[in-house]
């Protein structure tokens, strides 16, 4: 779905983004970590074309990124960014049908589709009664959660999400990371998720992209990238690894 292939970014003369590459497959999550300044977000801002690449290429379906008009590019990929920016009065209803517009629809005279569309995206965001409450009323996880209900009423193929449960309560991460891999197995979509809760990301994504200043350190399924020696060469700490009891995945512990 996304190819990227060993793209740098540059800010004026540094060089932020150095010789990155992966591949976002269809029914897949990758988990891009790293510690604070490591690239991620710049990273993932690439990957819509909101920020442009030094060198390398992007493909989306095969073809350049940089082919594709804007409208094609947000009815094919949806971003979830950090909260911010939705603090302002309009309802909740209103805020997640903005995400139709791609489709054609122009705000205020949105279809029925688009309607059950949104509704449909709130009720999976546990917000069925938030239709008519004003955003900037709103917890800042109350507002995450619609940000990501928007980003489903996309109906878009690859979901970016730049750490979308930050704000959120430990049942709504759980809810979040969920309905991300549910969409990703049953409507043959992708993700790509920057997020500092290691143990989220070793239990819910396929592979892992590990950054330092970046550059990729580790790249890879959680168990082959999540190790007691990648983890102290990126964030400085010691660790204890054990399996998950359910799943077998990779479960770390900090070591005090």
């Amino acid at each position: 779905m996304l190819e990227i292939q060993n793209i740098s970014i540059n800010y004026g003369a540094s060089e932020v983004i150095k010789n990155v590459s992966f591949a976002l497959r269809k029914n897949k999550i990758v988990a891009v970590l790293g510690a604070n300044g490591a690239g991620k977000t710049t990273l993932l801002k690439s990957l819509n074309g909101s920020i442009p690449i030094t060198k390398g290429s992007i493909l989306l379906a095969e073809k350049p990124l940089e082919s594709f008009s804007r409208r094609d590019i947000a009815q094919k990929i949806a971003v979830v960014a950090q909260e911010n920016e939705t603090k302002f009065p309009v309802t909740v209803l209103e805020f997640v049908l903005s995400g139709r517009f791609a489709h054609g629809g122009v705000f205020g005279w949105e279809g029925e589709e688009d309607l059950r569309i949104a509704e449909s995206a709130l009720e999976m965001c546990d917000l069925r009664d938030y239709e008519t409450r004003l955003m900037n009323e709103l917890s800042g996880g109350e507002r995450q959660r619609v940000v990501f209900a928007r980003a489903l009423a996309t109906q878009a193929r690859i979901l970016l999400l730049d750490e979308p449960t930050a704000n959120l309560d430990l049942s709504h991460q759980t809810i979040l990371f969920r309905l991300v891999r549910e969409r990703c197995q049953t409507c043959d979509s992708s993700a790509v998720i920057i997020t500092h809760d290691l143990n989220l990301a070793s239990e819910f994504a396929d592979e892992i992209l590990l950054l330092k200043r970046g550059e990729v350190v580790a790249k890879g399924e959680p168990n082959q990238v999540i190790t007691a020696e990648n983890l102290r060469e990126v964030f400085e700490v010691e660790v204890f690894l054990d399996g998950h009891p359910k799943s077998g995945k990779p479960r770390i512990t900090l070591s005090y």
